[in-house]
């Protein structure tokens, strides 16, 4: 038993790290709505938040079942067994959430959770199977199939219910009060305020008092009994509180309604999702606490953890303040966040997610069945519905970029109403539902009713949409494997292997760690220069990014070069991932030019701005394709460069680093003459070819890839010449 001592503290400390990486993949889940309206400052929904969730935890008692009896039968295994299982779906919770956080991206940890357990007991269920020589078909004995495919319909069945009661909610909450809302929001805001409170009131307080650890069962059956009194007093209070606000004040009564159910929404985001972090922990104390009341501990099974449970209000406060932590401190939390809104925001701005032929596919079919409908509808009632829908009457539409909220908060309450309720609902009927999965099909129901996703926008936000939901789909396929492979080398292994794996999720969370940092940096770079608008043209700051950007240029193309002469099949691969990063500096600088330029007056007689802003572009594509070509005659073992071609690409190396040092601003060198003697050279190379090839000293495809190296070279110093020209002339200006 002191053995199984150190696996508790381990599932405990591991509990701690869930609750952080959870945490910090789930805070999208209730924060997304008030920072995405920007309701109040970060700390003020951080505070409501922060107090919904210590509630919340008293709530979730009720679903510490789940993590206990919901996925195998524990009067089927050990002791030895149970905790095996418990361990391996904490390592793999740990190593999963923190992964998904790293790169932003919102996952359920429901499914991790559910998922880890099935794999988990599928590993050990076998090695017990196969050790009494049973058939595999007495899985079933193991396993409680029934309630696990009960548990996944009803979480992928929230997918589909989600966004279409978002979608409908949110069209006609539209329809009714449109973008510019002030005005019919006083004559009939109230009622829909009253409503929207009432249903969180419904779904939190009545239906999530069941599984509450503080309230009696004669207060709860009280509760339930007056369902009806409690909804209509709901209705009458908050309609009448708000009518008085909107007649006697100038308060926007839908700013508490978004903070009331930003706490309501965290409120049953712990209550429903605190199982995931402490559930297994809990699980494993209780059947360590059974076994140590044992005669022989090790060989008992566990049908006691079949009993009901009540878990420790302490605990689960703990807990809860744990996450409140989390929330303030962990930067990965507001990745996650900054996706999802992102994703659902009413502008165009940076896209984190490219295009994917799916997307392309799905947003072609959207279209045509848009202009489809368009035929068969009247074009007066088309006149009208576009009116309402208009998003230039909205107020923030007048603000600067920088200042606008990601969406109105007719939006966000629409988010928080219906997310909260969904979710509320499954807590009361003890059913793991995600909240990921609800909130996220929710808000993207939304942005999608409220037509955010412009013609511009569309298939980037798509194919978000869609990474994000295979990335679901990935989380309960590699949740299951990498359980069940933790279970049988914890299983064979004992504590060595435990250790071991221990200090390899230690390691593998500091390096995720430096790479969020690198990866965020760059984001913000990116973002940071799509909201600097005025300032941005030929400032001091554009020229020191152009200047570095330039540099970056003559750096890549010499490890090129370099990697060639040497056939260093490494160093090409390298500057061929460095090329598509150069991509996205150079959308960053012409981004800068094309949203500043609005504020610059005689730009339209500079006839070299068009030819600047594609020359930019140019220059990192034509090294791009000069990488491309590079890598693949190396990497298919082609013929390596001849001794003369060698020195050539030098030469040329050499002149282009010497156009790149001419844009030194402090150096004043002549830039016509250095790129003269550039186009020079490049004349002079093309004929060296003609003699190479009379001499027989070339083999054809090592000829046409030089022969691409050189006039893609030329390319990229015309697109230096637009750049010099274009900077003389704004300097004269």
């Amino acid at each position: 038993m002191e053995t199984y001592l150190i696996f508790i503290i381990i599932l405990f400390v591991l509990a701690i790290s869930d609750l952080i990486v959870g945490v910090a993949n789930d805070a999208v889940n209730f924060l997304n709505s008030a920072i995405g309206s920007k309701v109040a400052p970060r700390h003020i929904i951080l505070i409501v938040a922060g107090f919904g969730v210590v509630v919340g935890t008293l709530f979730s008692s009720g679903m510490m079942e789940v993590a206990r009896k919901a996925i195998f039968h524990p009067e089927m295994f050990y002791f030895t067994d149970v905790m095996t299982i418990f361990v391996a779906v904490m390592f793999t919770d740990v190593i999963l959430l923190d992964m998904y956080n790293t790169f932003g991206i919102p996952t359920s940890t429901t499914v991790s959770l559910i998922s880890g357990l099935l794999g988990g007991s599928l590993a050990v269920s076998f090695i017990k199977i196969s050790e009494a020589g049973q058939s595999i078909n007495e899985i079933g004995n193991y396993i409680n199939t029934a309630r696990v495919s009960g548990i996944f319909s009803a979480i992928f069945l929230s997918v589909l219910i989600s966004f279409i009661v978002g979608s409908v909610i949110q069209f006609i909450s539209r329809l009714i009060f449109t973008f510019d809302y002030k005005e019919r929001f006083r004559k009939y805001g109230a009622i829909w305020g009253a409503l929207a409170l009432t249903a969180i009131t419904y779904f939190i307080f009545i239906k999530g008092a069941k599984g509450t650890a503080f309230l009696s069962k004669e207060d709860v059956d009280w509760i339930l009994s007056h369902t009806k009194t409690v909804l209509l007093a709901s209705v009458i209070f908050w309609t009448v509180v708000f009518q008085l606000l909107l007649w006697f004040t100038k308060i926007n009564i839908l700013k508490p309604i978004v903070l009331i159910g930003t706490f309501s929404l965290a409120l049953a985001f712990a209550a429903n999702d605190l199982v995931n972090f402490i559930g297994v922990p809990l699980a494993g104390l209780n059947s360590y606490q059974i076994a140590s009341m044992s005669e022989n501990p090790l060989s008992m099974t566990m049908e006691a953890l079949k009993e009901p449970v009540k878990a420790n209000s302490v605990i689960l406060i703990l807990a809860g303040f744990i996450m409140i932590g989390t929330l303030w401190l962990n930067k990965k939390a507001r990745s996650v966040t900054k996706t999802e809104i992102n994703l659902g925001r009413q502008f165009e701005g940076y896209e984190k997610f490219e295009s994917s032929a799916l997307a392309r596919n799905i947003v072609r079919i959207g279209l045509n069945a848009g202009y489809t409908i368009k035929k068969i509808i009247p074009k007066k009632y088309l006149k009208k519905l576009d009116k309402r829908f208009d998003v230039n009457k909205a107020e923030y539409m007048k603000m600067k970029k920088k200042e606008r909220p990601a969406f109105d908060y007719i939006r966000a309450t629409v988010n928080l109403m219906v997310a909260s309720s969904l979710i509320s609902v499954a807590t009361s009927y003890k059913l793991p539902l995600s909240t990921t999965y609800v909130t996220f099909m929710v808000a993207m129901a939304t942005s999608f009713a409220d037509k955010a996703w412009g013609r511009d926008s569309a298939v980037y936000r798509v194919n978000g949409v869609l990474t994000v939901i295979a990335g679901w789909i990935f989380t309960a396929f590699i949740a299951v494997a990498i359980s069940a492979t933790l279970a049988t080398l914890i299983y064979y292994g004992g504590v060595a292997a435990v250790i071991i794996i221990f200090a390899l999720v230690a390691v593998s969370i500091v390096r995720t760690n430096l790479l969020h940092r690198k990866r965020e940096k760059k984001v913000k770079k990116v973002e940071e220069s799509l909201l600097e608008e005025e300032k941005a043209f030929l400032s001091n700051s554009f020229k020191e990014d152009l200047g570095n950007y330039l540099k970056n240029v003559e750096k890549i193309y010499s490890n090129i070069c370099t990697g060639l002469s040497a056939e260093k099949r490494n160093k090409l691969k390298k500057s061929k991932k460095q090329t598509k990063e150069l991509e996205e500096e150079s959308a960053v600088l012409i981004n800068k030019l094309l949203y500043s330029a609005q504020f610059v007056d005689g730009l339209e007689d500079n006839v070299e701005f068009g030819k600047t802003v594609t020359a930019i572009g140019d220059a990192a594509q034509n090294l791009r394709d000069i990488a491309k070509e590079a890598f693949e005659h190396i990497d298919n073992n082609h013929s390596g460069l001849i001794k003369e071609q060698i020195d050539d690409l030098k030469e040329l190396k050499d002149s282009l680093e010497s156009v790149v040092k001419a844009f030194d601003p402090e150096k004043k060198k002549n830039f016509n003459d250095r790129y003269e003697k550039a186009k020079d050279l490049i004349r002079k190379l093309d004929k060296n070819q003609i003699k190479y090839i009379k001499q027989g000293k070339l083999k054809a495809r090592t000829n046409l890839l030089f022969l691409n190296i050189i006039f893609k070279t030329e390319d990229i110093l015309d697109n230096l010449k637009a750049i010099n020209e274009f900077l003389k002339n704004g300097e004269k200006k």
